[in-house]
């Protein structure tokens, strides 16, 4: 099995570079990602859980997928690409924010990430792959909100922040 790299980025998202993505997170080295949010014509939020045996963040709930783009892939192509790959569907995305964030974990490894947030439409259920995703849900914005509040032990540290920072944002955009 080929080892991924991911694209290590400046803070002005320029690429200056490649780096195994286990050893970008084990040195907390700034690389590009995306995180894809997909809400159905009930304006509910699909949700996946994390897979148990992830690396990082194993059954934790958070947004639809995210992952990191490859080298000369443009972040809606790597954003279908994922999708596919861990909900099994494609739909049409939009580029909508970025943001930087670092997130330790428990692992001594450390998300630190240039952060394009992709917003999509879809209605029907997902075909997830065991691999990646433990289980799904629709969630309404607003419930997500409430319970990221009362329970933000079941979710990942990125999709805490996104929401922290830029819930108006991504609740204006889709």
């Amino acid at each position: 099995m080929i080892e991924e790299h991911v694209i290590l980025v400046n803070e002005n998202d320029e690429q200056i570079g490649t780096m195994p993505k286990l050893e970008a997170h084990e040195k907390a080295v700034l690389h590009r990602a995306f995180s894809v949010f997909i809400f159905n014509d009930n304006n509910e939020l699909m949700l996946q859980q994390r897979a148990s045996h992830k690396y990082h963040s194993p059954l934790l709930w958070t947004n639809t997928c995210c992952s990191h783009q490859r080298v000369g892939e443009t972040n809606i192509k790597a954003g279908k690409r994922r999708l596919q790959e861990e909900m099994g569907f494609v739909t049409s995305l939009k580029d909508t924010i970025s943001f930087i964030y670092k997130a330790p974990f428990d692992n001594g490894l450390t998300e630190h990430e240039f952060d394009h947030i992709l917003v999509g439409h879809y209605n029907d259920a997902p075909n997830i792959n065991p691999d990646e995703v433990e289980d799904w849900k629709w969630m309404p914005l607003e419930d997500v909100k409430k319970d990221i509040s009362v329970h933000p032990e079941i979710y990942t540290e990125w999709f805490k922040i996104i929401f922290d920072k830029f819930y108006q944002h991504i609740n204006i955009t889709k």
